[in-house]
């Protein structure tokens, strides 16, 4: 079961996705298109390994087809609806 910290939300995504482009949080909107703010694949593999450390079930290929933080966001409460069933 994953602690507190290790809880993946959206803000923890945002804040993510800027440490890895090396910029604010606050620049990161939700529709924004990741790949446009130079988010490749290598730095994305990165986010679904931390993000899955949550006990997520989170794989590459489901966000790979998504550019925004809000559709990523979307997959990630599905996952996460799924495991509370």
């Amino acid at each position: 079961m994953a602690t507190t910290h290790d809880v993946l939300d959206l803000e923890r995504m945002r804040a993510d996705v800027a440490r890895v482009l090396d910029c604010a949080p606050a620049d990161i909107g939700d529709d924004d298109n990741l790949i446009d703010l130079d988010l490749d694949s290598m730095r994305m593999l990165g986010l679904v390994l931390a993000w899955g450390s949550t006990g997520l079930p989170l794989e590459f290929s489901q966000l790979a087809e998504y550019s925004t933080l809000r559709q990523w966001w979307a997959v990630v409460q599905k996952l996460q609806a799924a495991q509370q069933a």
